[in-house]
């Protein structure tokens, strides 16, 4: 009740601020009056709930799981722009897959999409913690979190307020975390031991394309890009072009493709591109691929980044360099790369130290350690059979979460 009350006052001021703020406005209008129309009303539905497009991704194939071992429709909720343009470029013409804004926990909106379907199950993925969601979800189905983690951060977070999620957590069945760590946090911020395994990170079931080298060969040549050395940055979030950049500069023979993690600041990268004199072309604008003295594609879609992971030859991982906390390790180890990180890892805590454990990528400080890294790329002092070892050892872990969900209900 109190939670709720506060929440309507809370709203107060945020829709005064809208009124003058399109931006706000509109991400209001989205996720708290969006008409909720669904491809299936009433049939037997899984409520999986993602945060961006981090977990639209890892959570593939868990929901090809569901599609192919069941007859339960999915819907899939998440916060983001990016998480709903991703999650529409996988399921949009499946007619068993909806797709929402999460509206904010707004108890109004999800009494409307829960009185439209008939729950199974809330699968939350990772720990997004929503008390309306979970309390409302609770009394039709049941109520799991999968792949499961707490940061260092919102460890220090939830401990503040343990004796209000020790409560909450009554209402949840069970807690599928990534590793011993995240369970034992888990645990200690309120949840009752017997309700919590740990079950492995989805990330490693992840699902990406394969490319066979002739396609990968026709790719580079479409791109004007057969005879050079290709340099990817990934997923690089605000102040990490500067970085990369200044070691793109003390790199030989490389051309450079920039893969921001959101799009809509191409025209910021733009702007430090031609403020340094960077012969840049962009991805939406290249015709007959890049000319001969381009030195950097800036990539400003959607969804390429895996393709070019699959056809470089060295791969950097952004969100590490800052204080982001990383994003996937896993794609360009998919595609046999090493990938080249920095030490904001809290995100892919754990993958990230197998990585290192297991010697098949580099974490780098500065752009000295990062030259060398590309260096010992080059030498491949990697081992590719580490590289399958560490996914064979990893696998199936959407699949035995799959199962234990359907135990559950």
């Amino acid at each position: 009740m109190f939670y709720n009350l506060s929440r309507i006052i809370i709203y107060i001021p945020i829709f005064i601020m809208a009124f003058f703020k399109k931006k706000l406005r509109g991400f209001l209008k989205k996720r708290l009056f969006q008409k909720i129309d669904l491809k299936n009303p009433g049939k037997d539905y899984v409520w999986i709930h993602c945060a961006s497009v981090g977990e639209v991704n890892l959570s593939e194939s868990l929901v090809r799981e569901f599609l192919e071992n069941t007859d339960f429709k999915i819907l899939i909720t998440m916060m983001t722009d990016t998480g709903r343009a991703t999650a529409e470029a996988k399921y949009k013409n499946d007619k068993n897959i909806d797709l929402l804004y999460f509206p904010i926990d707004d108890f109004f909106k999800i009494r409307e999409i829960l009185a439209k379907i008939n729950l199974k199950a809330l699968v939350i993925i990772e720990t997004e913690i929503w008390p309306n969601l979970i309390r409302m979800s609770s009394k039709k189905s049941k109520v799991v979190f999968a792949n499961g983690r707490i940061s260092d951060k919102s460890f220090k977070s939830y401990k503040k307020i343990s004796f209000y999620l020790k409560k909450l957590f009554l209402n949840v069945d069970f807690f599928l975390m990534q590793t011993e760590e995240d369970k034992n946090r888990i645990i200690d911020i309120g949840a009752l031991a017997e309700k919590v395994e740990n079950f492995g990170n989805l990330k490693f079931d992840v699902k990406l394309n394969d490319f066979m080298e002739e396609q990968l060969y026709q790719i580079r040549k479409e791109l004007g890009l057969e005879n050079r050395k290709i340099f990817v940055a990934g997923s690089t979030r605000n102040d990490e072009e500067e970085f990369i950049l200044d070691a793109y500069d003390k790199l030989k023979d490389y051309f450079l493709i920039l893969v921001p993690r959101h799009i809509e600041r191409t025209t910021d990268i733009e702007g430090r591109l031609l403020k340094n004199k960077y012969r840049y072309e962009k991805w939406s604008t290249m015709e007959q691929g890049v000319k001969k003295d381009t030195q950097v594609l800036l990539v400003d879609e959607m969804g390429v980044l895996r393709k070019l992971y699959a056809l470089c030859d060295v791969a950097f991982v952004g969100g590490t360099l800052v204080n982001i906390g990383g994003h996937s390790l896993i794609e360009p180890l998919y595609y046999r790369k090493p990938p080249i990180f920095g030490k904001y890892l809290q995100n892919v805590k754990e993958i990230s130290k197998e990585i290192i454990h297991r010697k098949i990528g580099y974490k780098v400080e500065n752009t000295q350690e990062f030259v060398a890294a590309v260096q010992m790329v080059e030498k491949k002092q990697v081992n590719l059979e580490d590289i399958d070892r560490f996914f064979i050892e990893n696998t199936d872990v959407a699949s035995k979460t799959f199962k234990r969900i359907i135990d559950i209900i």
